[in-house]
This record gives structure tokens, sequence and C-alpha cells, in this order.
């Protein structure tokens, strides 16, 4: 896949299959688009491009009493997936308040007719673009008429009864259900970090564990617990537990941390990158009255994980290493 910042020179061609959005996660629902811009692209002899934005615009456009945005894919992240994904090349559009101040109409005849080529366009079901979110499938078939192309609009993807979203996945990780996330996702849910030293408690209790910082400081962490996880160290997918929380037995800190315990791995992590995919939440984060009451729930959590990882090395896991 080809990926042009919106200052490069982009190669014009006519016969282009082009589609809009933020595309956050990249889950099913976006992937319904991309999958219906690639067979038309495929019958017509055109090439496929998705336009997206960083930063994310709520992040932008963000407002002083609202809670900031937590986002499922870093730009990098999304970009991989969109590659998985089939698609030949990715525009990324550094979005800013000038930019969100551009006319919708403006958007598309400058920025993607003249300048990429548009031959079909296809937009999600309730996709707005533009100043003041004016732009929809009614300005773009009214622009259609004039400069030439068609344009698709994609009916809404359902899950269970519920219109799979951005917006509804980052609830479910809210709320600690990272088993329905991936149904939506179409994966499971990968937070991307760095390996940093921490306390070494855990090596002195015997579980060591990896504290992971978020590579990107607006990934949404699950809801606070302890999770069934995995993660490919040197090529190896390797099963473990996460913790997110506070740790209330050790600490009294109020910032929310991420500590990976890995079942069959005791080499050294620390400054490498690591993606802990998260396939099954355990139990919440609970405060111990001794190291020992804690020692002993740790044995049942490494027991869980570990019977998750004999009943699906073979699927869920390996799954995780195309995230």
């Amino acid at each position: 896949m080809n990926i042009y910042r919106h200052s490069d020179s982009i190669p014009f061609d006519a016969s282009t299959a082009i589609t809009v959005g933020t595309f956050d996660g990249v889950h099913c629902g976006h992937r319904s688009i991309i999958d219906r811009m690639k067979d038309v692209a495929t019958a017509n002899g055109e090439r496929t491009v998705v336009v997206t934005f960083d930063p994310h615009p709520q992040i932008v456009l963000a407002k002083a009493d609202r809670a900031p945005i937590r986002l499922l894919t870093s730009i990098d992240q999304r970009l991989e997936l969109l590659e998985a994904a089939g698609v030949d090349v990715a525009v990324v559009i550094a979005f800013s308040h000038e930019f969100a101040a551009t006319p919708p109409s403006q958007f598309v005849v400058e920025g993607l007719v003249r300048k990429i080529g548009v031959r079909h366009f296809f937009i999600g079901h309730d996709h707005m673009f533009g100043k003041d979110r004016e732009g929809n499938v009614e300005l773009l078939q009214r622009l259609a008429t004039e400069y030439g192309f068609e344009v698709e609009r994609i009916d809404p993807l359902d899950s269970k009864g519920i219109v799979v979203s951005s917006t509804v996945i980052r609830k479910a990780l809210a709320n600690a259900d990272v088993e329905g996330a991936a149904v939506m996702l179409g994966r499971p849910y990968t937070v991307r970090g760095m390996v940093v030293r921490g306390d070494q408690r855990g090596s002195k209790l015997g579980i060591p564990t990896a504290n992971i910082r978020p590579t990107n400081d607006h990934q949404l962490l699950p809801g606070h617990g302890v999770y069934v996880v995995s993660s490919v160290i040197n090529g190896v997918p390797v099963i473990g537990m996460a913790n997110i929380g506070r740790r209330p037995t050790f600490t009294n800190d109020d910032q929310t941390t991420l500590e990976v315990h890995y079942l069959e791995f005791d080499g050294m992590l620390y400054d490498q990158t690591v993606d802990v995919a998260f396939h099954q939440f355990i139990r919440p984060e609970m405060k111990f009255e001794s190291v020992d009451m804690f020692l002993s729930q740790i044995r049942e959590d490494r027991a869980v994980a570990a019977e998750f990882s004999e009943s699906n090395s073979h699927t869920t896991i390996r799954s995780s290493e195309k995230s």
C-alpha cells in the first residue's frame, strides 16, 4: 500500500474508487465499505484510495467541558490495518482547525476530484464531513452530476441488533467487554505500547510483569480489571494476563497502568514495543487484605489464562498476530 501525506505529490488517476473517513479501529463496519469499494474497483480497473485524518478530528476540536476522546488505533495501526484490508493507497490529511473550516464542496472538488481523481465515491450511512459537518451523501450526489463520478452509500453493519461503530466499540471496551469488542472489530482489541521499568514488585513476588506505556497518548485502555491477553514476542505468540488499574493492594496511586505477566516468557523486554491483544475478561481489579491472598488469586487467574491458551492456541491467539 502506498501512503501519501497531505503535502505529498499524489499521483492523479481519474480511475479511482475512493472513501473518506477517520476509520478509527478499521472495524467490521469500515471493512464493509472497503470491501464494496474493492469489488467495484476490481470490476472497473480502478485503484482503491482511503483518505483519512491525523490527528483525529475530535482531538483537534475537543471541547473543554467534555472528556478527551480515547482512540482504538494510532495512525500507524490504522494504516497497517488498511493495508491488511487490501487498500491500494492511503492518504493521510493533517487535520487542523484551518482544515476543519474548509467547505465540504471545496474539499471534494479541489482536494479529491482534481488532486486525486474520483470515479466512484463510497460513503458510510452516517458519515458527514467538512465545515459544520455539512458534507453528506446529498452533497456528493449533486457534485457527482457536475464532475462525473458515481456515489454509493453503504448501509450500516449490524451485530446482534447493534449498529457497529467506533463509539459502540469504545463503550464495550470501557465496560470490559473485550469479547464483544472483538466481534465488532473482527479481531482482538490491541494496545501498542513500550515496555518501561516499574518498581520490580512483581519480580520480587515471583510474578514478573511488563509495565507497558501506550505509544499513543490517546489510546483507549479497557475498563479496570484482569484479562487474558497475548503478544507476539520474537515472532512467537505468548499468552499472558494483564492488569489494568491502580494496584490498590500495593499503592494509593490514582494513575491507571497496564501490566502484563506472560506465562511462558522470562526474557527482558525493556524499551521494546509490544502489541497486547485482549481476549477475555477474568475479573474486576480488587484490593486484597494480604499479599498471600493476592498471590492466591493470581494463581487462579493464571490457571484461567493457561486454560484459555490450551483451548485457543491455534485460533484466537494466532489471529492477534495480524493486529
